[in-house]
C-alpha cells in the first residue's frame, strides 16, 4: 500500500513539473539606442528545453511604475499560463515582459528616451535571435495593462506589419480634450511635449508629437484595410476611469467598420482585474496564431 501511494505521489509530482513553465527574471539586453542595459523577464513553455519546435511569442507590457517582473510578481502570469497551456486554452507560447520604465513605450517627444525604437529595432530582433521564436508576423502578439495597454495598442496601430493580434487591458486612451486638460506634471513629462512646447496650455498641446501617438488620431487617419490587418481585443473595467477612453476606442473602430472584440467587465484598475482577464487576452492572441 505504501509503495502504491509513493508511486501515485511521484506521478503527481511528474505531472506538476511537466506542466510548469520556465521563468527567467531580470535578463538583460544591451541597448545601443538607449545607451544602457534593459531588463526583461521571459516565460518559456514547460517543454521548451526538450522540444525541437519554435514557438509563437507575445510581448506582455507592464503598467506605469512597475518593471519587467511585474507580470510575474503581481500578475502571476507563469502560473496562469501554465494552467492555460495545460488545458488547451492557449497554445504553448513564449511571453516576454520587458522593462518599459515610465516611457509609455513610445519615443519621447523631447528626445530623452527613444523606447519605441529600442523595442522595434533591438528588442524584437534580439528575442528572435536568442530564443526559439517563430519570427513571422502571424506568430507575434502584443498585450499589456494600463500604460502597457497603451503601448500594445500603439504598436499594433503603428506597426501592423509586425503583429497578428493586440490585446490592451485597461489601456490609457486619451482624447484631445483629455490632453488639453491634463495636469502640467503629466503634459510636461516630455512624452508628448517637445522642449519648445513645454508649459503649453489647451489647444496648443495638440502638436504633431501628440497626434503621432494618439490612438484615436491614428485610427482616424488610417485606412480600414490597414487597421483590419491586425486583430484587436479591448478590455476595461466598468468602474475604471479609463473605461471612457476605451469606449471611445471601440466607437472609433466601429465607425470605420474595423472588426474587433470589446469587453467592459465588472472591475476597477487593479491586478485582480488584470489577472482575471489576461488569459482571455492571450487566448484571443493565440487563436490568431492558428491557421
Amino acid at each position: 500500500m505504501k509503495k502504491y501511494i509513493l508511486l501515485l505521489m511521484q506521478g503527481f509530482i511528474v505531472l506538476f513539473v511537466v506542466g510548469q513553465g520556465i521563468v527567467k527574471e531580470k535578463q538583460t539586453i544591451k541597448s545601443k539606442i538607449l545607451n544602457k542595459e534593459v531588463h526583461y523577464t521571459i516565460y518559456l513553455p514547460a517543454d521548451y528545453n526538450t522540444s525541437e519546435r519554435s514557438y509563437p511569442v507575445t510581448y506582455l507590457l507592464h503598467g506605469y511604475g512597475d518593471a519587467d517582473d511585474g507580470w510575474v510578481q503581481f500578475g502571476e502570469i507563469n502560473r496562469l499560463a501554465d494552467k492555460a497551456i495545460l488545458d488547451g486554452t492557449i497554445p504553448p507560447m513564449i511571453i516576454v515582459t520587458p522593462d518599459g520604465f515610465k516611457s509609455f513605450y513610445i519615443n519621447a517627444a523631447d528626445g530623452s528616451l527613444d523606447y519605441e525604437d529600442f523595442f522595434i529595432k533591438e528588442l524584437i530582433p534580439f528575442i528572435e535571435k536568442t530564443y526559439k521564436v517563430k519570427s513571422e508576423k502571424r506568430y507575434r502578439g502584443v498585450a499589456g495593462l494600463s500604460m502597457g495597454g497603451y503601448g500594445a495598442l500603439i504598436y499594433g496601430l503603428k506597426y501592423p506589419q509586425l503583429f497578428a493580434a493586440v490585446a490592451p487591458l485597461s489601456a490609457v486612451v486619451w482624447s484631445d480634450k483629455d490632453i488639453m486638460n491634463a495636469s502640467d506634471y503629466i503634459y510636461n513629462s516630455g512624452l508628448f511635449a517637445t522642449n519648445a512646447n513645454k508649459n503649453a496650455k489647451g489647444a496648443d498641446r495638440i502638436t504633431d508629437a501628440w497626434l503621432r501617438n494618439s490612438p484615436l488620431a491614428i485610427i482616424e487617419k488610417k485606412s480600414v484595410e490597414e487597421l483590419s490587418s491586425v486583430k484587436y481585443w479591448i478590455d476595461c473595467g466598468d468602474d475604471d476611469n479609463l473605461s471612457i477612453g476605451n469606449s471611445n476606442l471601440h466607437i472609433a473602430l466601429t465607425n470605420k467598420n474595423v472588426p474587433h472584440e470589446f469587453r467592459i467587465r465588472d472591475g476597477i484598475h487593479n491586478w485582480t482585474y488584470w489577472r482575471s482577464g489576461v488569459i482571455n487576452a492571450l487566448s484571443f492572441i493565440g487563436n490568431n496564431f492558428h491557421q
